[in-house]
């Protein structure tokens, strides 16, 4: 009886949660297809596997997976690249069954090895881009689908500075001012507080259409051509719409672009998602903590299904899974739900979703960019002193230098991997010139009968020490006595810190470890509280 009373609750709070996901992925589902140049309809068949196929598959109760938007530009680039979306496809079928052999080498522990400034990094470039390619989109001038930043900038005399005014269409741009200016303002606490479960960014579409219909109607000069609109085919039966969906070129097995584009996929996708995984748990009102090894099946197999029907590729969204766990959902009965709205909705009403303006995506989508890549993060990196931000840097200076400048042709479109291994390259530097010691000093004692275990941290302690680090901290005993010294210690990386912070205020009191810290000092914000003199 305590079973189906449990269950029932379960799904009395799953299925607003469900409902309340859907409206969320919605527009990001169309707005990533947009910013990846890609049909509208891979968007929405990744959202559902997303829902459906992953989230039954997947260990974690509250992560929501989908397409993402910090693949879009690495999509966008590869798509052109390659030349044709079928190979593309393949090349996320690559990435799937990468994610698969990962998961079976049981590389779920893989984020750890990546220092948090370079994945910043890459985000934080993911972010510009996503900006300057969706520019031409807001001003109604995307002649080309891949939203060219330099089809808007002038070339030659001087007096063409002002000649991109021309090619704005009124219209289109004021929808999307609007579009943001309804977002932000429903961002704030007073509106936010009260609509806390209708999204800002589904409001900003409401609204749109409906501005967008009111010209159609009086014929204004600003209506909103058709080419600005989503175009989603509609089908008008079961077999019509199954011949929507793309197949892939298996001839991609044999193109070296492709399996590079695929190695690429599996690697940011995995990292998107171990990252989200990480930061979900941290969210999880009842602390569950996911078998990360079992994610990357699930993601590996969504994305291996993606790739064979014609969907974009799929990581583990924190947008879609944070608005999950705002929303109540308690397992994932939530996911699955929204999954089948998806579905749902892409059968029943596409005529809707085609009245939809590109520049109200476009809108969502330069404020997703702005998130990324916001003054904030670069201040945070920079207070964080030279070993965080000089690997930041790099990575999204070589990014940005090959995929938005178009420095070095020959490789335009990888710079998302050529910048992250510039700033593995410059984080790896910077620790042989801090000349790299040894991590911690492990040892166990007895003092008045109970055994204290104590952790001293060597000179040099970097991210490179992360994984050992987090796995002896995660293997101490139930009911121990922990002593973590920085006494001789002179640096200590930031994601090291982090990890010390979590054991202290979430996973010791889980475990009723009694954890003293020494010798931290004050630039690090880590409170000392453990007394010298009774410590030994």
């Amino acid at each position: 009886m305590n079973k189906k009373n449990s269950l029932f609750s379960s799904v009395k709070t799953d299925i607003p949660a469900g409902i309340v996901v859907f409206l969320v992925a919605l527009p990001l589902c169309l707005g990533i297809s947009l910013a990846s140049g890609a049909p509208f309809f891979s968007g929405i068949i990744s959202g559902i596997i997303g829902g459906i196929v992953i989230g039954v598959l997947s260990g974690s109760k509250l992560s929501v997976s989908g397409p993402a938007a910090g693949l879009a530009a690495l999509v966008l680039a590869a798509i052109h690249n390659i030349g044709d979306f079928r190979l593309f496809l393949c090349a996320v079928l690559i990435a799937g069954i990468l994610q698969i052999l990962m998961s079976i080498a049981r590389l779920g522990g893989i984020a750890n090895y990546f220092p948090s400034s370079v994945i910043k990094g890459m985000l934080t470039s993911i972010g510009i881009l996503i900006i300057a390619k969706q520019i031409p989109h807001a001003l109604g001038y995307d002649k080309n689908e891949q939203g060219h930043l330099t089809e808007l900038l002038p070339f030659g005399d001087i007096h063409e500075i002002f000649q991109p005014l021309q090619h704005i269409d009124l219209g289109v741009f004021m929808i999307c001012l609007v579009a943001i200016i309804i977002m932000l303002i429903w961002d704030r606490p007073f509106i936010k507080s009260r609509f806390k479960f209708i999204p800002g960014a589904l409001v900003a579409v409401l609204v749109s259409v409906i501005i967008s219909e009111i010209l159609k109607a009086t014929n204004s000069p600003f209506l909103i051509e058709h080419d600005h609109l989503v175009n989603i085919k509609a089908a008008g039966s079961a077999s019509e719409f199954f011949s929507f969906f793309t197949l892939p070129d298996f001839n991609g097995f044999m193109n070296g672009k492709v399996i590079i584009t695929g190695i690429m996929i599996a690697i940011i996708a995995s990292l998107e998602t171990l990252l989200s995984i990480e930061a979900v748990d941290n969210l999880d009102p009842e602390r569950n903590v996911t078998n990360t090894n079992r994610e990357l099946l699930a993601q590996g197999i969504g994305n291996s299904l993606a790739g064979l029907i014609g969907g974009l590729p799929i990581t583990s969204v924190i947008v879609r899974s944070s608005a999950n766990i705002h929303a109540g959902g308690k397992s994932k009965l939530s996911a699955i739900f929204h999954g089948f709205l998806l579905l749902v909705c892409i059968i029943t009403i596409p005529m809707l979703l085609n009245r939809i303006p590109l520049s109200a995506l476009a809108a969502i989508l330069l404020l997703t960019g702005y998130k990324l890549c916001k003054i904030s993060v670069f201040r945070q990196i920079i207070g964080n002193g030279k070993y965080q931000y000089i690997p930041f840097f790099v990575t999204v200076a070589v990014i940005l230098a090959i995929d938005l400048f178009g420095i070095i042709a020959a490789v335009k479109g990888e710079g998302l991997l050529i910048g992250v291994v510039a700033g593995l390259t410059a984080a790896f530097g910077a620790i042989l010139h801090g000349n790299l010691k040894n991590s911690y000093y492990f040892h166990r004692s007895r003092h008045h009968d109970d055994e204290i275990i104590t952790v001293r941290l060597a000179e040099e302690v970097s991210f490179l020490n992360k994984a050992s680090i987090r796995e002896t901290l995660d293997h101490i005993p139930e009911n121990s006595t922990v002593v973590i010294d920085a006494t001789k210690t002179h640096y200590i990386d930031f994601d090291v810190l982090e990890l010390i912070k979590e054991f202290r205020d979430i996973k010791a009191p889980l475990k009723n470890i009694k954890n003293t810290l020494l010798g931290f000092k004050e630039k690090y914000n880590v409170d000392n509280n453990y007394n010298v003199s009774s410590g030994h």
